[in-house]
């Protein structure tokens, strides 16, 4: 080849190379408009594009994605993004990864598994408040309901007695007497531990009553 054709095929090729570039460029800033936007269903198609048609890849790109899909509901394909993206070199972007990742296990009662995503969250970068606050607020409510159970579980069957002053207190509600409820079940509670059964009830009586008494 001589020089002057060579000089014209790299003249040839940079233009090409120019418009790329360009189209790529278009097609982030567009990405970047819609989910600026609110525009997720359009986003996930515009970030999908950069995937597809570009071979863009990376870690930002995914959880970036990740957010799309989760706004415009698509759950389980955010939660792939999010896995992706947690596994970046970018500790912080790994971070809010996980915590994304544990918002959507949350939402969808999968407590312990979102509990550990939140946990893995702050090992990559424990300064991620979001992150802690989800923790901390699952981890008391988990705890909380933990001991809701054990004592529902430790509940004593309420005996025919206990069950007639419930009734009792029943007819006195429906009346709208509920100071005369509450002290219903009290001296029946000191008569009889099984009324203990009706813990939940006497605790709804004596907040009633606290209120009507303000």
């Amino acid at each position: 080849m001589s020089w002057s054709k060579l000089t014209l095929a790299v003249f040839l090729l940079i233009p090409a190379s120019w418009t790329r570039v360009s189209r790529l460029n278009s097609a982030i800033d567009l990405a970047e408009e819609s989910y600026a936007k609110a525009e997720y269903e359009q986003s996930v198609t515009n970030h999908q594009i950069l995937i597809d048609e570009f071979g863009y890849a990376s870690p930002e790109l995914d959880y970036n994605q990740g957010l799309s899909n989760q706004y415009a509901e698509k759950v389980d394909e955010a939660s792939g993004y999010f896995d992706k993206a947690s596994i970046a070199p970018n500790k912080m972007l790994a971070s809010f990864a996980f915590n994304q990742g544990g918002v959507i296990l949350g939402n969808k009662k999968e407590y312990e598994p979102a509990l550990s995503k939140f946990k893995s969250a702050l090992i990559q970068d424990p300064n991620n408040e979001v992150a802690r606050h989800n923790y901390e607020l699952l981890a008391r409510w988990l705890q909380r309901d933990q001991e809701r159970k054990d004592q529902e579980d430790n509940k004593p069957d309420p005996s025919d007695f206990a069950k007639r002053k419930k009734a009792e207190a029943d007819r006195m509600v429906e009346q709208f007497r509920f100071k005369d409820a509450l002290n219903l079940m009290n001296e029946a509670l000191q008569q009889d531990e099984t009324v203990a059964a009706y813990q939940d009830f006497i605790t709804s009586l004596q907040e009633i009553t606290e209120i009507d008494e303000k």
